[in-house]
């Protein structure tokens, strides 16, 4: 997992005092610690070099000042290089476990980077796109503009870099989608004529600017990805360029979804793109195969994680939680419960440990096809999920079990799953412990009649006392009817009195029953 991946690697990072020995032969440096310790402590280009590399922000900027200080010259493409680094970091050294700090707020004024250009006495195009796409990346959207006309008054010209990152901001420069539109037309004009060649993510780029676009990025959608076509781009397809034709598909229709797939299937992806995990195909089609409940789609763009390694391409297991979500609950939506066990065993636990609304969807399909006597197995696993004690699941789950009489079999099943259940409520010591509602109390004790154990359901009926909760009418009506079937007076007699200390209005009918359906004694009446 990649979480595992990212602890060990925090703990080596920081700790590497306790991974210094070696013990594999031949050496592997990637099994070793990152040496993170400054070596270089004099004032000199080997110490700046060391600390851009080690992206230690903070330092490398104090060491470029120190250069400065002391009449030293850094060299033009050092320089570029520390600015590249504060582009991506910001004024501070990023977090542990590679994540880029945004710390860097929109238009902050006096920053290290413009600081430091503002200081060089040449600056060339890379010096200019280091800047430019810093300030895209922390929403300095002006400045950036305003830098790129600054780099074409001193007669340099643009690279793809600059312009892919011009290409994003434009949407957030311009308020009407005609004028976005528009921006993004001259950029790629501009491109042109200094004979920029686009790549995939300058294309990419204009696809996710267009999504700002309203209806007018909807009707230029498919001309972008025609002109990507015809310059050879996207034959080996990257995922994140298919992403506007799936926006496409949850704005417009079914059939353009079926297109995508068409044009996708069979295909193997590589990652071209730096939101090819978060953005991918199975991103944005499986919410619209949800959307449309389309199933025969839905496994369609499931297959495609079965060619070449494209299953690397649905991310973290974040994203792997959402995509495999929306999938199962679309199989319990429209398979069969056959089908819809079928790829729960195959999927659950191995691939996908799903959350509360996934396993309400499929005791949503368990009620469908009439498969109930399948919960207390359900249940287990809701145990072993860490589920129970999500109030909603398990009220659910209880409503399900005593809404109606199974044969005696299945009954005495559903009676020992909800005796465990009503431990559940019983245990103080849970993390998150589970509150006694009027349902609760009223499933539970309604299973445990239909099984007949009329002894453990009166336990159950004091409990509503205990809980500050009010049994229903229709509950006291199913006790009579219970204790009818064993000809106990006595108990009539106590349920009688339990009612009339609910105040309940059934309390005197339940009289009237009890004096005429049973044989009491002059103190019973």
């Amino acid at each position: 997992m990649k979480s595992g991946r990212t602890a060990a690697k925090y703990f080596i990072n920081t700790y590497p005092k306790y991974f210094q020995k070696d013990f594999a032969n031949p050496h592997i440096p990637c099994l070793m610690p990152e040496t993170l310790e400054l070596q270089v402590n004099e004032v000199s280009e080997a110490a700046l070099i060391e600390r851009i590399q080690l992206r230690k922000v903070k330092a490398a900027v104090d060491m470029y000042d120190q250069l400065l200080q002391a009449g030293t010259p850094v060299s033009l493409d050092l320089t570029n290089d520390l600015l590249d680094l504060i582009s991506l970091y910001g004024d501070c050294d990023p977090a542990r476990g590679d994540a880029p700090d945004k710390s860097l707020k929109p238009n902050r004024e006096n920053n290290n980077a413009e600081r430091i250009f503002n200081m060089m006495p040449e600056r060339n195009r890379r010096s200019y796109g280091a800047l430019i796409r810093g300030m895209v990346k922390h929403g300095a959207y002006s400045k950036a503009f305003n830098t790129y006309t600054d780099l074409l008054n001193n007669r340099l010209t643009g690279d793809v870099h600059i312009f892919n990152a011009l290409i994003s901001a434009a949407p957030e420069v311009r308020e009407k989608y005609v004028e976005k539109w528009d921006l993004i037309v001259d950029l790629l004009k501009q491109m042109a004529e200094q004979k920029v060649k686009p790549t995939l993510l300058t294309f990419n780029a204009v696809l996710k600017a267009l999504r700002r676009c309203g209806s007018l990025g909807r009707t230029q959608a498919f001309p972008v990805i025609n002109e990507m076509k015809a310059l050879g781009i996207g034959l080996s397809p990257s995922p994140a360029q298919t992403s506007f034709q799936n926006m496409q598909v949850t704005l417009n229709s079914k059939e353009i979804l079926q297109d995508v797939l068409s044009e996708i299937s069979g295909k193997s992806f590589t990652a071209q793109d730096p939101d090819d995990e978060i953005k991918s195909c199975w991103s944005l089609l499986s919410p619209q195969c949800l959307a449309t409940k389309d199933i025969e789609q839905a496994y369609r763009v499931h297959s495609l994680l079965g060619v070449g390694e494209n299953w690397k391409l649905l991310g973290d297991s974040y994203y792997q939680s959402i995509y495999y979500g929306r999938f199962f609950n679309l199989l319990c939506m429209m398979e069969h419960i056959d089908v819809v066990l079928k790829w729960y065993k195959e999927l659950i636990p191995s691939l996908y440990y799903p959350n509360s609304q996934g396993m309400r969807d499929l005791l949503q399909a368990l009620d469908t096809d009439n498969r109930l006597d399948l919960i207390p197995q359900i249940w287990k696993d809701i145990k072993r999920m860490g589920h129970d004690n999500k109030t909603e699941l398990v009220e659910e789950m209880l409503s399900l079990m005593a809404r109606e009489n199974q044969i005696p079999e299945v009954q005495q099943s559903f009676a020992d799953c909800a005796l465990d259940v009503k431990a559940l409520y019983t245990q103080t010591d849970r993390r998150v412990p589970l509150s006694w509602s009027a349902g609760s109390l009223s499933s539970i004790t309604s299973i445990l009649l239909a099984a007949e154990r009329t002894q453990q359901a009166w336990e159950m009926l004091k409990l509503f006392k205990l809980a500050n909760r009010v049994p229903s009418e229709s509950l006291m009506n199913q006790f009579l009817e219970s204790v009818k079937a064993s000809n106990n007076a006595q108990q009539a007699v106590e349920l009688v009195q339990i009612s009339a200390s609910f105040c309940l209005s059934i309390t005197p009918n339940l009289m009237e029953r009890v004096q005429q359906e049973f044989d009491l004694t002059e103190e019973q009446r």
